[in-house]
């Protein structure tokens, strides 16, 4: 991809690459859509990201990999599954010359699925619960 382009659309990301990646960036953005339909699909980082509440995974293009980004907690917890791909703290890479791991793609999205929706149901108690017990401020009378 060149780096002076900014994509708006998924869609315009794939166009930004040669043919030959095209059907594992289709591969990969369906994988995502069908493990999280309800996903809003957008571009951040310049690149593909799926969000709900918060962004539940990101994913890139390159010249011999597809790279990944479920956050830390996606692949601390896949780490036994993993261990064929080359990882980092938030990253996984898949080799551009071997098929997708699509279950364990479609594990890893729907995992972050549920740990978005804990954390908004989360904030949304913490917001319910501080405004139970915020007391209405005095009012002065002159």
């Amino acid at each position: 991809m060149q780096n002076t382009i900014k994509p708006k659309s998924v869609d315009e990301y794939y166009k930004l690459f040669p043919k030959e990646i095209h059907p594992m960036i289709s591969e990969m953005r369906n994988i995502i859509q069908k493990a999280a339909p309800k996903a809003k699909e957008i571009i951040s980082y310049n690149m593909p990201a799926y969000k709900q509440h918060g962004v539940l995974v990101y994913f890139a293009a390159y010249k011999n990999h597809i790279g990944f980004y479920p956050t830390s907690s996606g692949v601390r917890v896949f780490a036994d599954e993993l261990k064929a791909y080359k990882t980092s703290k938030g990253a996984i890479q898949f080799p551009i010359n071997e098929k997708l791991p699509v279950k364990l793609i479609q594990k890893i999205v729907r995992f972050r699925v549920n740990e978005d929706k804990e954390k908004f149901e989360r904030k949304i108690l913490l917001k319910v619960n501080f405004s139970k017990n915020k007391k209405p401020s005095s009012v002065k009378k002159s």
